[in-house]
Formats: structure tokens, sequence, C-alpha cells
């Protein structure tokens, strides 16, 4: 088990919700960001962003039970997409904040969307980064990443598949993280992610289940409800050179949000590890603005 998280991204906390014990952890005073990450990764995500922000805003990143987290979350939880929605609504209620502001990447911008359309009490504004579109698949078609999907259909295939991630050559292919992350991501923090599902048999069950419901109809249903009713403001930030979600398909649903999008240059999806001073320049911006 790797349970490893960057001292940099604060005080390790848990809260017990509905669906299980989660961990976060919390560093800065002031305005609230809450940081939802993608399948397969963690807080870790937010490592080098987080030091960025904490002088002016309360930093609040927890491990969701997408596959790369510590503390598996009851056997019954609801893990499809509305659950996890619920799940991070259940953790804004719990710690008691208000007026967040909510930042996704990757699929943490799928389940951000679903949050800001159907839990949006708590939620002031919502950063959507590089993440799923109503023109998007989920999971992603570039980089093969259905097939994540495809097999978790059973327990025996969604172990066989994550095998390679044993080597860590693997970890730069382009069908693992090598599309999402532009420049190798160190060691210790991609063990934190891929040893879990590696060496975990009640980690893999909660990241087969989350991975398994998975759908665009979820991220289309979201989207719809964004755009004709406008519960929050929405800012988007993409990577310029995203190979997984393209940039047009961002332009295209900016417009129709009513959204400012602002591009970062010489990343791809993982923004906050390739470029975390434009990204955390760009949250502020988001955030106060």
């Amino acid at each position: 088990m790797n349970d490893w998280r960057d001292p940099r991204l604060g005080e390790p906390r848990a809260v017990r919700l509905p669906s299980g014990t989660v961990r976060f952890h919390e560093r800065g005073e002031g305005p609230v960001l809450v940081f939802a990450h993608g399948y397969l990764v963690n807080a870790n995500l937010w490592r080098k962003v987080v030091p960025r922000l904490a002088a002016r805003f309360r930093c609040v990143t927890p491990d969701l039970p997408l596959g790369s987290h510590a503390v598996p979350v009851h056997r019954d939880a609801d893990l499809s997409p509305p659950g996890i929605a619920r799940l991070i609504a259940d953790l804004l209620r719990e710690l008691d904040l208000h007026d967040v502001t909510l930042v996704g990447n990757d699929s943490g911008s799928a389940y951000s969307q679903l949050v800001a359309a159907h839990h949006p009490e708590r939620i002031g504004r919502l950063v959507l980064s590089s993440g799923e579109t109503p023109e998007d698949t989920w999971p992603p078609t570039p980089g093969g990443f259905s097939l994540l999907k495809a097999t978790a259909a059973h327990p025996l295939s969604y172990r066989a598949l994550y095998q390679v991630l044993r080597w860590p050559r693997s970890w730069r292919w382009y069908n693992t993280y090598g599309w999402l992350a532009k420049y190798p991501i160190d060691a210790a923090t991609m063990n934190s992610y891929v040893r879990p599902v590696l060496d975990r048999r009640d980690i893999r069950f909660d990241g087969r289940k989350a991975i398994g419901a998975v759908s665009a109809r979820f991220v289309q249903d979201a989207a719809r409800h964004l755009t004709r009713h406008r519960p929050v403001p929405v800012r988007m930030i993409w990577a310029a050179e995203d190979r997984v979600f393209p940039l047009d398909h961002a332009e295209r649903y900016a417009r129709d949000l009513g959204a400012k999008l602002d591009t970062i240059e010489d990343s791809y999806t993982y923004v906050t590890e390739d470029q975390p001073d434009a990204a955390a320049e760009l949250i502020t911006a988001c955030a106060t603005g």
C-alpha cells in the first residue's frame, strides 16, 4: 500500500460520510477552494498548486474513491457519477463549507459539473479544468481509455489490465498517463496513484465500481442543466495542447455556458502538474473574479 501524500497539501484529516470515510488535506485560510481529481489519481494531483494558493485560500483536497485512495468506502456505497457527486456534496456539508469554489480536473471536472447542477447550495463558483464536456465520451476515447470501463465488467479483467503499471516505464505510455501529463511525474506521486489499485482488493473494488458506472449521459444531463439554469458562475481553464479533451470542445461548451475560457500553454490535461504557476494564477483569478 502507498498512502503517501505530499506534506505541502497540509494537515491530513478524515471525515465520516454516508458513503464511508473520506480522507482529505487542508491548508490555508480564507475563501474556500475544494479540488476534485479524476480516476486513478488522488489529492497529490494538487500538491504543486496548493502551496501557491494557501496564502490566500483555504485549500481542501479530498481523496475521492476512484482507485488511488487509501481508505475504502462502504461496500454498498453508490460510486456512480451521481453517487460521487453526492459524496462531494456531503463532504461540503459535513465540513460546513459555504461559497465554495469547486475546481475539477480530468473526470473530476465531470463530477464537479454534477455537483453544481444537482447540489449547488454550497457552491459559489465552478472551475472546469481539462475534462469531459458534452461532446466527449466518458471514459474519453482518445488514448484508448474506453478500455477502462470495458474491463471493469469483471474483477479478473479489471485486475489484469493494471498489472503493466508495475513497470515504471509504462507510466509514460499514451494510454496510461503519458497523454495526461506532458512531463514525467515523480515516482513517489506515481506510486501513490498506482499501488493501491495494484495491491489492495478493497481499493480495486471501489475503483472498478466507479469506472464501470461512468457514461457520457451524466455529463450531458448536467450540461443541459448548467446551460439552461445557470445555478453557479462557471470559468474554464484548458490545456492548449490537450490530447484527450480537445480544446475546440471546450470552446463550444464555454460559449453555451457563457463562461470565460483561459488556456495554459505547454501542458496536457494535468495542468496543475505540467504548469502549476499558470494554473494557480488562473485558479486565483477564477476564485476572485
